[in-house]
């Protein structure tokens, strides 16, 4: 999580814990927002998303076009957070990211996942909540 942001003690404890989200990004070709379900992972005091290895993402592809999304706690504490996200691309970081990823997974195909898989890091633009 980006160190400057400041978020309510709420905010903050449900960051803690990884859990099912939404995101809107902005479609690359339609501009229309587009919102989809996804599970985030806190990994060494920063936010990730990925995804299963194998098939393409439209919302990865919508992220590689233009950063800025919204990232939506819900459940128990909900938000509608801005942020930004960077797509993971060096093979060294995808696979010091995922390896925690494919454990919580109980997945045995890191290599797989380190060549296909999906992989972003969040940045919190603001307290907004």
């Amino acid at each position: 999580m980006n160190k400057q942001t400041t978020l309510n003690p709420e905010v903050t404890q449900a960051l803690s814990r990884g859990a099912v989200i939404d995101i809107t990004t902005t479609g690359r070709q339609s501009g229309q927002p587009r919102r989809i379900e996804i599970v985030y992972h806190p990994i060494e005091g920063g936010i990730y998303i990925s995804g299963m290895p194998g098939f393409p993402r439209g919302w990865l592809a919508n992220l590689d076009a233009n950063p800025h999304f919204t990232f939506h706690l819900k459940g128990p504490v909900k938000a509608d957070l801005p942020a930004t996200a960077r797509i993971i691309r060096d093979e060294a970081e995808r696979r010091k990211y995922l390896a925690p990823i494919a454990k919580t997974w109980k997945r045995n195909d890191l290599d797989v996942m380190v060549k296909e898989s999906p992989l972003i890091e969040v940045t919190l633009e603001s307290a907004a909540a």
